[in-house]
């Protein structure tokens, strides 16, 4: 993996893992916003209603900033940490990971716990499909119609897709670039002086 790609899961994947009559079962998705956890766990808590917890942990974005481990009632630092960390080791972002708990009678403890959740969170990793996938750049080009289609032969000859146009008195598109190629395509239009680069956005993940 280099600088300019990172890594995720492709779909989601499944995994479990018993001690002691507990079940600990491992859900991993792919994810792009903070917005679709909340919408996953509930499902989880609807589907296996019947379970004592359902422990997660994510992490976002390709600077790996953004993230969360909730422990949902388990003695603290005794699933959401563990959960992350393997998500962690495993290299990825742009990943959520459910743990649901089904309690068996026995008390772990926190050295138990963190031992199950961990372990089913690897093997639910273990069993996913990882992905490398291109960091983009997001940028909003301005021209006039006769030089529309210079503008996106440049953008197709550096990977880059159309994600919007605006065609009114002039033709603005909005275009998501490949990091690695991001320099040779802005200087490419550039080049052209009848393309005109509207706004550089911050770096952002691909769709």
């Amino acid at each position: 993996m280099s600088a300019a790609t990172y890594l995720t899961l492709a779909v989601e994947s499944a995994a479990e893992f018993k001690d002691k009559g507990s079940r600990f079962i491992a859900f991993a998705y792919p994810i792009k916003c903070a917005e679709e956890v909340k919408a996953l766990v509930e499902a989880l808590r609807q589907n296996h209603h019947k379970a004592r917890h359902w422990c997660y942990a994510y992490r976002l974005g390709t600077d790996g900033l953004q993230f969360r481990a909730n422990d949902d009632g388990e003695p603290s630092g005794s699933a959401g940490r563990p959960i992350l960390g393997q998500i962690d080791s495993a290299g990825l972002t742009d990943v959520l990971v459910v743990v649901v708990r089904y309690f068996g009678g026995t008390l772990l403890g926190v050295p138990g716990l963190i031992h199950a959740y961990k372990t089913a969170t690897a093997a639910a990793l273990q069993q996913a499909e990882i992905i490398e996938k291109n960091i983009e750049k997001s940028v909003w080009l301005r021209c006039e119609y006769p030089h529309l289609n210079d503008a996106i032969r440049i953008a197709k000859q550096h990977q880059a897709i159309i994600i919007r146009q605006e065609l009114q008195l002039d033709c603005r598109l909005h275009i998501r670039i490949p990091l690695a190629s991001y320099e040779a395509a802005v200087n490419a239009w550039q080049q052209t002086r009848v393309i005109e680069l509207l706004a550089d956005e911050a770096i952002i993940e691909m769709q």
